[in-house]
């Protein structure tokens, strides 16, 4: 039988993107979100939406998601809210992103899916102020300093009970600054803004600056669906890697990809660490390797352009 995938938050800017590559490779794919929202979609395919199997529902009943699993054979687990939706309401952060998660691997448990890719985030770890090293070498030690990073570190180890006592696989991937056409939210989704805004020719100003690890999401989306697709027995986690560099260097990239000088950054680094060893994912065979930064760039600018006419 052939594979078919569940993509849980397939209307963020990630799902977007693994709907795009998974799409245009002919796959079977089941949609899954809790309403209709197009927006990414039209901007990271070109103003047409994806031809998959939708189903809408609440990721926090678990029969809403046990009937969007059925027929599924892999799941790619993306759905949650982020740092500023947990700050402001931490029950219904820890419903989504903890609860929720747990429905997606218990659907899993009773449908015999093969797969579970499931999304993490660089929030595990605390401050860079906390580490002695400015990228993170693998294995080190988690100290989550928000909510979604306590509620993240929660669904780490949940993947382990799993693996343990009903033989669930799944691979855990960690993501840093994701950026490009369709991150619009979250904390680190002013230099994605910045590019737009460039295009635009509207002056811009990132509020923060320091280091962080750009990840395009492109790559991000194809990193999870090799995720999805591996055989690994357990339940391995991975920090993803892209370009740990700082954010007035992004911003000069910026500046180069659209002839546009009017954008800035401040100073201060964000409360997370610069970045983590992404060796050990980028090692294993078969595995999608990173878009150069300025071809990153310049395609996330050719796709605003694009969506802009």
């Amino acid at each position: 039988m052939a594979d078919r995938y569940l993509v849980t938050g397939a209307n963020g800017c990630i799902g977007a993107w693994v709907l795009h590559h998974l799409t245009r490779a002919r796959a079977d794919v089941i949609a899954f979100d809790l309403q209709p929202d197009e927006h990414r979609h039209r901007l990271v395919n070109c103003g047409k939406l994806p031809e998959v199997e939708w189903r809408w529902g609440d990721l926090t009943n678990a029969e809403d998601v046990r009937k969007a699993a059925t027929g599924a054979t892999r799941i790619i687990h993306l759905a949650a809210l982020q740092i500023p939706f947990c700050r402001a309401n931490p029950a219904a952060g820890a419903a989504v992103n903890v609860l929720g998660t747990v429905h997606v691997f218990e659907a899993a448990k009773e449908l015999g899916v093969v797969q579970v890719a499931q999304a993490s985030s660089i929030a595990v770890y605390g401050a860079a102020t906390d580490y002695d090293s400015v990228i993170l070498p693998t294995g080190s030690k988690r100290n989550p300093t928000t909510l979604y990073g306590v509620y993240k570190v929660a669904c780490e180890d949940l993947a382990k009970v799993y693996w343990a006592e009903h033989n669930i696989r799944s691979v855990c991937l960690r993501p840093h600054t994701v950026f490009g056409p369709g991150r619009d939210q979250g904390m680190t989704s002013l230099p994605s803004i910045a590019i737009e805004k460039a295009i635009a020719r509207e002056s811009y100003h990132i509020t923060y600056g320091g280091r962080l690890d750009f990840q395009y999401a492109s790559d991000v989306a194809k990193s999870f669906i090799d995720a999805a697709n591996l055989t690994l027995d357990g339940a391995p986690v991975y920090d993803l890697a892209g370009a740990a560099i700082e954010v007035r260097e992004f911003v000069e990239a910026v500046k180069l990809a659209t002839g546009f000088s009017e954008i800035t950054c401040g100073d201060n680094q964000l409360p997370v660490v610069a970045g983590a060893n992404g060796s050990d994912w980028m090692n294993l065979p078969g595995v999608a390797q990173p878009t150069g930064l300025p071809t990153a760039i310049r395609e996330s600018v050719e796709l605003f352009k694009l969506a802009a006419l």
